[in-house]
């Protein structure tokens, strides 16, 4: 049976949630045009290759309502917006955790990035204090470059600087880009002013404007390894602080500082939208190479974020930004293209993580993953493609203990700490995506709170006996 949660992205009111109560459900009759259009059926997608490319994309504190699929006016993302049409793209993605060394965490071992010990983004090398995931054989692209995959990852990293941790012991045949949390897109430099640029184990000097050099690298090994299999990780640092804009190498505004908005000479909306733009541009090229390649029909290709975006981001329609464990903070764009396989011009409000994608990558590659390996996402492409109906979800986040919040179906339960004092909020985000509208003092808020904090307070105790 067709999945109620696809819907066409054509004739959506944007300023209306984003497509969730304006864009027409596209069941039925409709539904059964799009799929027979790809040759699929209701049963069943079309027959996938048995060992897709998979190039996955993830940008840095990108706001949600960035992009002009997701209603920005004044950005121009042809590039992503066309990989939105010509797949599905997600209302209801959210990243692991509401900062980037935790989502990465989590999309790497496809588990709760808690029960890994990484739960707050790591500092620089020495404060780190060994901080980071290590190499045990069973992360995402260990299991499969054993599957006969060439793999590489351009870009940030951000978990882990001790030799069993970076990249390459991860099983990444190569890696070009930085190991600490933000980088200076022009001198390579960290918050420290000191170089953080390598070459698989190797430090290494590079000219150019670093989106660029990450969006050469990668065209460069798809245009290599089209031949066989292959596993590409495009990890953009932009739009993350410094909000330095291509093509001017002058605003090196205080070495990879983070401007706020009352700092002199702080930095501008025009600087973030520029920064955006040539991440668009690089995911064009990417997509180009993957065509003039000729294979497009064998190559899955995945967009996100890590967490919600920063203060020059626009966030719109939800709720605080990165940090916070309201919906600015977790809620983020995501969108996969496979042609043949998952149908155009679709939009689903099926709840999904950043860990899904590991199982969803897993199972579309045919990756074998140990019996006891647990992956605590799910395989997402049978609700995509229309051979299952959406699933309910629960999911959950903490961060810097200062707050936990726990999603089931439509409602929202948040657990704030100021100070001694313990703040509770419940929200219906099918209703209220803002969340503007506190439900705690109904009987409704507090049956659903009585019914969510104990799922909330078990999994907390779980995660945490599992961490290192």
């Amino acid at each position: 049976m067709v999945s109620d949660t696809i819907k066409a992205v054509s004739d959506t009111n944007f300023d209306s949630g984003f497509g969730r109560g304006a864009s027409v459900r596209r069941t039925g009759f409709l539904a059964l045009l799009a799929l027979a259009a790809l040759g699929l059926s209701a049963e069943g997608s079309a027959q996938a290759p048995a060992r897709p490319n998979v190039i996955f994309i993830m940008t840095d504190d990108l706001g949600y309502g960035d992009l002009g699929i997701y209603g920005a006016t004044d950005v121009s993302t042809p590039s992503l917006d066309r990989l939105a049409s010509e797949g599905v793209r997600f209302t209801d993605f959210y990243s692991n955790g509401p900062n980037c060394s935790p989502t990465r965490a989590g999309f790497l071992t496809g588990r709760y990035q808690q029960r890994s010990g990484i739960e707050n983004p790591l500092g620089q090398r020495d404060t780190a204090a060994g901080l980071g995931v290590e190499a045990d054989g069973r992360t995402l692209p260990q299991l499969l470059k054993n599957n006969g995959y060439r793999t590489a990852l351009f870009g940030k990293w951000h978990m882990g600087y001790e030799d069993n941790q970076v990249p390459n012991a991860h099983g990444f045949d190569e890696f070009f880009g930085f190991l600490s949390g933000y980088l200076d897109f022009y001198q390579h430099t960290n918050g420290y002013g000191e170089p953080d640029l390598w070459e698989n184990r190797r430090p290494v000097s590079a000219e150019g404007y670093l989106t660029d050099l990450i969006t050469e690298r990668s065209v460069r090994f798809i245009e290599d390894n089209a031949g066989a299999p292959f596993f590409l990780s495009v990890q953009y640092n932009a739009p993350h602080w410094p909000y330095q804009p291509p093509d001017s190498p002058s605003v090196a505004r205080d070495n990879a500082g983070h401007l706020q908005p009352y700092s002199e000479n702080t930095s501008s909306r025009a600087d973030y939208v520029a920064m955006v733009e040539r991440v668009d541009r690089g995911v064009g090229e990417i997509v180009a190479a993957v065509e003039r390649a000729g294979i497009a029909g064998e190559t899955l290709v995945i967009f996100t974020n890590d967490n919600g975006g920063e203060w020059l981001s626009r966030n719109q329609p939800l709720f605080q930004r990165k940090s916070s464990v309201w919906e600015g903070g977790i809620r983020v764009p995501a969108m996969m293209r496979w042609p043949g396989v998952i149908p155009e011009n679709l939009v689903t409000d099926q709840v999904g993580i950043t860990m899904d994608l590991t199982a969803t990558i897993l199972a579309a590659t045919g990756a074998n993953v140990p019996a006891d390996l647990d992956l605590e996402g799910i395989d997402l492409m049978p609700i995509v493609t229309g051979e299952t109906p959406e699933v309910e979800r629960t999911l959950f986040w903490r961060t810097r203990g200062t707050a936990r919040a726990v999603r089931s179906g439509d409602y929202k339960l948040i657990v704030q700490y100021e100070g001694v004092v313990e703040l509770n909020f419940v929200f219906n985000l099918r209703q209220d995506i803002g969340e503007r509208n506190d439900l705690a003092w109904s009987p409704q808020g507090q049956a659903v709170a009585r019914r969510l904090r104990p799922l909330l307070d078990a999994w907390e105790a779980e995660v945490t006996a599992d961490a290192p």
